[in-house]
Protein backbone atom coordinates (compact mmCIF):
# COMPACT_ATOMS: atom_id res chain seq x y z
CA UNK A 1 0.00 0.00 0.00
CA UNK A 2 2.86 2.14 0.60
CA UNK A 3 4.29 1.78 -2.36
CA UNK A 4 1.15 2.48 -4.28
CA UNK A 5 1.27 5.47 -2.65
CA UNK A 6 4.71 6.76 -3.92
CA UNK A 7 4.02 5.80 -7.03
CA UNK A 8 0.85 7.98 -7.46
CA UNK A 9 2.63 11.20 -7.29
CA UNK A 10 4.98 10.33 -10.20
CA UNK A 11 2.24 8.95 -11.93
CA UNK A 12 0.12 11.83 -11.88
CA UNK A 13 3.16 14.05 -13.17
CA UNK A 14 3.51 11.89 -16.16
CA UNK A 15 0.24 12.17 -17.18
CA UNK A 16 0.54 15.85 -16.80
CA UNK A 17 3.99 16.09 -18.43
CA UNK A 18 2.73 14.18 -21.19
CA UNK A 19 -1.02 16.31 -21.22
CA UNK A 20 1.12 19.45 -21.30
CA UNK A 21 3.54 17.90 -24.46
CA UNK A 22 0.21 17.37 -26.01
CA UNK A 23 -1.38 20.61 -25.79
CA UNK A 24 1.91 22.33 -27.08
CA UNK A 25 2.22 19.58 -30.01
CA UNK A 26 -1.08 20.59 -30.72
CA UNK A 27 -0.78 24.37 -30.63
CA UNK A 28 2.35 24.28 -32.34
CA UNK A 29 0.57 22.44 -35.57
CA UNK A 30 -2.15 24.71 -35.25
CA UNK A 31 0.20 28.03 -35.66
CA UNK A 32 2.07 26.08 -38.23
CA UNK A 33 -1.66 25.75 -40.08
CA UNK A 34 -2.33 29.48 -39.32
CA UNK A 35 1.37 30.66 -40.66
CA UNK A 36 1.30 28.29 -43.72
CA UNK A 37 -2.31 29.80 -44.58
CA UNK A 38 -1.49 33.46 -44.39
CA UNK A 39 1.54 33.09 -46.93
CA UNK A 40 -0.42 31.53 -48.89
CA UNK A 41 -3.14 34.32 -49.24
CA UNK A 42 -0.05 36.82 -48.94
CA UNK A 43 2.26 38.35 -51.56
CA UNK A 44 5.50 38.71 -52.32
CA UNK A 45 6.03 42.32 -50.87
CA UNK A 46 9.89 43.82 -50.45
CA UNK A 47 11.29 44.20 -47.25
CA UNK A 48 9.59 47.04 -45.43
CA UNK A 49 7.04 47.59 -47.21
CA UNK A 50 3.64 47.25 -45.28
CA UNK A 51 0.47 46.72 -47.03
CA UNK A 52 -3.11 47.39 -45.54
CA UNK A 53 -6.51 46.23 -47.29
CA UNK A 54 -9.01 48.53 -45.61
CA UNK A 55 -11.67 48.00 -48.11
CA UNK A 56 -11.69 44.73 -50.46
CA UNK A 57 -12.35 45.27 -53.98
CA UNK A 58 -14.89 43.46 -56.18
CA UNK A 59 -13.62 44.08 -59.57
CA UNK A 60 -11.03 43.66 -61.92
CA UNK A 61 -7.32 43.03 -60.48
CA UNK A 62 -4.42 45.03 -61.06
CA UNK A 63 -1.45 43.17 -62.71
CA UNK A 64 1.72 44.19 -63.82
CA UNK A 65 0.97 46.00 -67.59
CA UNK A 66 -2.03 47.15 -66.80
CA UNK A 67 -2.85 50.24 -66.79
CA UNK A 68 -4.91 51.83 -63.25
CA UNK A 69 -6.93 54.93 -62.02
CA UNK A 70 -6.21 55.46 -59.03
CA UNK A 71 -7.39 58.56 -56.07
CA UNK A 72 -4.70 58.46 -53.63
CA UNK A 73 -3.68 60.62 -50.38
CA UNK A 74 0.16 60.98 -49.40
CA UNK A 75 0.85 61.88 -45.86
CA UNK A 76 4.25 62.31 -43.68
CA UNK A 77 4.49 59.86 -40.84
CA UNK A 78 3.85 63.05 -38.56
CA UNK A 79 0.41 63.08 -40.43
CA UNK A 80 1.32 66.60 -43.12
CA UNK A 81 -0.18 65.88 -46.26
CA UNK A 82 2.06 66.66 -49.21
CA UNK A 83 -0.44 65.52 -52.11
CA UNK A 84 -3.97 63.89 -52.69
CA UNK A 85 -5.23 63.18 -56.46
CA UNK A 86 -8.65 63.73 -54.47
CA UNK A 87 -8.11 67.40 -53.63
CA UNK A 88 -7.34 68.07 -57.61
CA UNK A 89 -10.45 65.97 -57.93
CA UNK A 90 -8.79 63.76 -60.95
CA UNK A 91 -7.86 60.84 -60.68
CA UNK A 92 -4.13 59.04 -61.23
CA UNK A 93 -3.37 56.62 -64.27
CA UNK A 94 -0.24 54.89 -64.58
CA UNK A 95 1.04 51.40 -65.60
CA UNK A 96 1.63 49.37 -63.37
CA UNK A 97 5.27 47.57 -63.24
CA UNK A 98 6.57 49.74 -65.81
CA UNK A 99 8.62 52.20 -63.55
CA UNK A 100 6.37 55.01 -63.88
CA UNK A 101 6.05 55.33 -60.02
CA UNK A 102 7.90 54.56 -56.95
CA UNK A 103 8.39 50.71 -56.16
CA UNK A 104 6.48 51.13 -52.93
CA UNK A 105 3.25 51.80 -55.25
CA UNK A 106 4.39 49.52 -58.07
CA UNK A 107 4.48 46.60 -55.29
CA UNK A 108 1.44 48.13 -53.27
CA UNK A 109 -0.84 48.36 -55.84
CA UNK A 110 -0.63 44.91 -57.52
CA UNK A 111 -2.91 42.45 -56.49
CA UNK A 112 -5.84 45.31 -55.46
CA UNK A 113 -9.34 44.97 -56.96
CA UNK A 114 -11.23 47.46 -58.22
CA UNK A 115 -13.12 48.81 -55.61
CA UNK A 116 -10.32 48.40 -52.64
CA UNK A 117 -8.81 50.79 -50.89
CA UNK A 118 -5.67 50.23 -49.77
CA UNK A 119 -3.10 52.24 -46.83
CA UNK A 120 0.66 51.29 -47.92
CA UNK A 121 3.28 52.28 -45.61
CA UNK A 122 6.56 52.97 -48.01
CA UNK A 123 9.81 53.24 -46.59
CA UNK A 124 12.61 55.61 -47.94
CA UNK A 125 14.10 52.35 -49.67
CA UNK A 126 11.15 51.76 -52.00
CA UNK A 127 9.71 55.82 -52.72
CA UNK A 128 12.63 58.66 -52.96
CA UNK A 129 15.82 57.36 -51.11
CA UNK A 130 18.05 60.13 -49.83
CA UNK A 131 16.30 62.67 -52.30
CA UNK A 132 14.11 65.49 -51.38
CA UNK A 133 11.39 65.61 -53.76
CA UNK A 134 9.45 68.95 -53.20
CA UNK A 135 7.74 69.12 -49.73
CA UNK A 136 8.96 65.35 -48.67
CA UNK A 137 12.11 65.62 -47.29
CA UNK A 138 15.01 63.42 -47.91
CA UNK A 139 14.68 59.36 -46.14
CA UNK A 140 10.95 59.81 -46.10
CA UNK A 141 8.48 57.08 -45.41
CA UNK A 142 5.73 57.67 -46.84
CA UNK A 143 1.78 56.55 -45.65
CA UNK A 144 -0.73 56.53 -48.73
CA UNK A 145 -4.25 55.59 -49.22
CA UNK A 146 -5.29 54.39 -52.05
CA UNK A 147 -8.24 53.75 -54.06
CA UNK A 148 -8.11 51.55 -57.17
CA UNK A 149 -11.23 53.25 -59.84
CA UNK A 150 -10.29 51.14 -62.88
CA UNK A 151 -7.98 48.62 -64.43
CA UNK A 152 -7.99 49.20 -68.16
Amino acid sequence: MKTSFKIMPLALAAVVLLSANQCQEQAEGQKMSTETQANANSQSVPAGLQIEDIKIGTGAEAMPGKDVDVHYTGTLTNGQKFDSSKDRGEPFTFSLGAGQVIQGWDKGVAGMKEGGVRKLTIPPELAYGNRQIGPIPANSTLIFEVELLKVK
